[in-house]
């Protein structure tokens, strides 16, 4: 295979645009193309993977799948504060059942684990979180708004038998997809990378 010319600029330019723009910033009821979603899959499939034991899984929830997984997370939330006696929150209960209503799609975010590879933990999570990255860039170069969350289920010990997960299997969060309902897209904030990064010449 004959290297990749890659045009750098335009590779800065995604990296450096990219922004999370949540459900607020959404326009409803205009669904994104799913072969839109289809191109964030499979250019999460690139992430670097030791081993290539690519651990990444998704769950893509459009249209009626919207709402079985609202539903879903409400009633789940609903039933843990009975379960464990903490409070019940109308407006978080509402959040969760109508949130989800509001992108185009909302995609799962797994970690399944290879038996036997023994390969950190660290490095499967880290690989999914690139993964995730990918789709990020994606959505980003065709105009989306897009952000990545770990609310709801994700880190409710109730939902891992619903996701099928299994040992050091994970959930890693939900990362909703939708045209931007905004005309101006966000600035973005970074401090220095002068303060982050230390030089040893000799």
């Amino acid at each position: 295979m004959q290297r990749p010319d890659f045009n750098t600029e335009e590779v800065t330019k995604i990296i450096r645009g990219r922004r999370s723009l949540f459900v607020s910033q959404f326009k409803e009821n205009d669904p994104v193309d799913d072969a839109i979603i289809e191109e964030m899959l499979e250019n999460a499939n690139w992430a670097p993977t030791h081993k290539l034991t690519q651990p990444w899984r998704f769950i893509v929830y459009k249209g009626e799948g919207l709402k079985k997984f609202a539903d879903y997370q409400a009633n789940l939330y609903k039933m843990r504060a009975e379960k464990n006696g903490t409070p019940f929150i109308e407006a978080t209960f509402n959040k969760f059942k109508e949130n989800p209503l509001k992108a185009s799609h909302v995609i799962a975010i797994l970690m399944k684990r290879t038996e036997g590879s023994g390969i950190p933990v660290m490095e499967e999570i880290a690989a999914v979180s690139m993964a995730v990255q990918n789709m990020y860039l994606t959505a980003s170069a065709h105009g989306l708004a897009a952000y990545w969350g770990t609310g709801g289920p994700t880190f409710w010990p109730e939902a891992r038998e619903d996701f099928g997960l299994e040992g050091e299997d994970m959930l890693m969060g939900f990362f909703y997809v939708a045209k931007p309902g905004i005309e101006n897209w966000p600035e973005g904030k970074r401090d220095s990378i002068a303060e982050k990064v230390a030089w040893i010449t000799e």
